[in-house]
């Protein structure tokens, strides 16, 4: 027969098992809610697969490639990272048609960008798209409009938005550290080659040609634009403005608080290499924004020789100087060196765990880069290449950075479609 003393001990003993499970439980964090994702175009892509398949809870479900060899090579490295098999498909829109993906990764050439993301949000995915988020004006403005009208996040991949020591020069820069600034500058130099002459082609059986085209009106293949040099012609690509300007005019961009232009000025040319780019590979670009502020973009494709992707921002207390990888150095009035950053990174993992974050909470306010604000740093790309391409000033609207009082560059505003896609990349 049990004692009062037995049974109080046998409690006091229950109780402690039953609090150490309780605070076993309560150490224990809770699984990540999964994340599927759907990866497109597996050149970029394929870091974009790798790098999202190490965030804690995501599972890249479909490798998405118009070429069968790219697909399979980017297949076997996720598979080998990870241990799973993710679905393999030519055509993306299988992938969106699958309920259990959550969010298309778009990675594919320029000319994808605003329609695979326009039919993933109508498809119920979220949507990480590359950079620059468009090919046309137009098309960053149906991206966003595509995002408010099925309430889906889309984040744009200037992936510098999410690093340390960038958003920590930026708060320094907006909370007055230097001043009142009024020019901020952006550079970019590299040691491209010629691309040569190309000719009419057939398509290599691992490549699936029309889809590669997609909603771009049909040409027929040139030996040398797949599967990098079509960034080099109006057609499909921006240029070196597009392709890599798009990191330092945002930067440049968030940096002065500025959204949409009242001017635009651009200078350049093909000088280095007589071929087949369309494209400059010198060129200068001047943007000008209300309340006496400017952004200046100089390039060079073919020479290395310079500070590569870089920024500086002049104020009236001092100025600073910003690296691509994120460490800053900040200067007085007199150019005294009096604060230097030392965290380095381009903050490629953050910014994808942020996009993971925001689909998770189903928050689009704590998106790094949104796509509104990737639309406006785009749009000084198409606005500098609309400036060269037709020798002259673009004045625009600074409500909105529509182009005013010139026909010809108003028609450059957007673009015409294949027939049959024309109802799909409209929101």
């Amino acid at each position: 027969m049990s004692t009062r003393r037995q049974f109080v001990l046998a409690g006091a003993g229950a109780s402690l098992a039953l609090s150490h499970v309780t605070a076993q439980e309560t150490d224990t964090k809770p699984e990540p809610k999964k994340v599927r994702l759907a990866v497109m175009g597996l050149s970029r892509g394929r870091a974009l697969a790798l790098d999202f398949s190490s965030v804690a809870g995501v599972e890249v479900a479909y490798l998405c490639d118009v070429d069968s060899n790219r697909m399979m090579s980017a297949a076997k490295q996720l598979e080998a990272k990870t241990g799973k098999t993710a679905k393999q498909v030519v055509d993306f829109r299988e992938a969106l048609a699958d309920s259990v993906v959550d969010a298309l990764v778009c990675a594919a050439p320029n000319h994808w960008h605003g329609p695979a993301t326009i039919m993933a949000c109508k498809a119920g995915k979220h949507v990480y798209v590359e950079k620059p988020c468009s090919h046309n004006p137009q098309e960053g403005e149906w991206m966003i409009e595509a995002s408010e009208k099925y309430d889906k996040l889309v984040q744009m991949g200037t992936q510098r938005r999410s690093a340390k020591g960038t958003q920590t020069a930026m708060r320094l820069m907006h909370e007055g550290a230097i001043g009142n600034i009024h020019l901020a500058r952006c550079y970019y130099h590299n040691q491209r080659g010629p691309i040569g002459t190309g000719k009419e082609v057939q398509p290599p059986e691992e490549l699936n040609y029309t889809l590669w085209q997609g909603p771009a009106p049909d040409r027929e293949l040139h030996s040398n634009w797949v599967h990098y040099n079509w960034h080099w012609f109006w057609h499909w690509g921006g240029g070196e403005l597009a392709n890599n300007g798009v990191h330092g005019l945002d930067l440049c961009r968030w940096g002065l608080r500025v959204d949409y232009p009242v001017r635009v000025i651009s200078s350049g040319g093909r000088y280095w290499f007589d071929d087949d780019q369309e494209t400059p590979d010198t060129q200068s670009v001047c943007f000008e924004f209300e309340g006496n502020k400017q952004i200046t973009w100089d390039a060079l494709s073919c020479n290395k020789h310079g500070p590569g992707l870089a920024c500086s921002f002049y104020g009236d207390k001092g100025s600073l100087e910003l690296d691509s990888d994120g460490k800053f150095r900040r200067f007085d009035r007199s150019d005294k060196l009096v604060e230097e950053g030392e965290d380095a990174s381009v903050g490629q993992t953050e910014h994808l765990q942020n996009f993971i974050d925001a689909i998770r909470a189903n928050d689009r306010t704590i998106l790094n880069q949104p796509i509104v604000e990737g639309h406006k740093s785009t749009l000084l790309c198409h606005l500098g290449n609309i400036a060269y391409r037709t020798g002259r000033t673009v004045n625009s609207n600074p409500t909105n950075g529509h182009i005013l009082d010139d026909a010809e560059q108003q028609a450059m505003w957007q673009r015409e479609y294949e027939p049959s896609w024309r109802s799909q990349v409209r929101p």
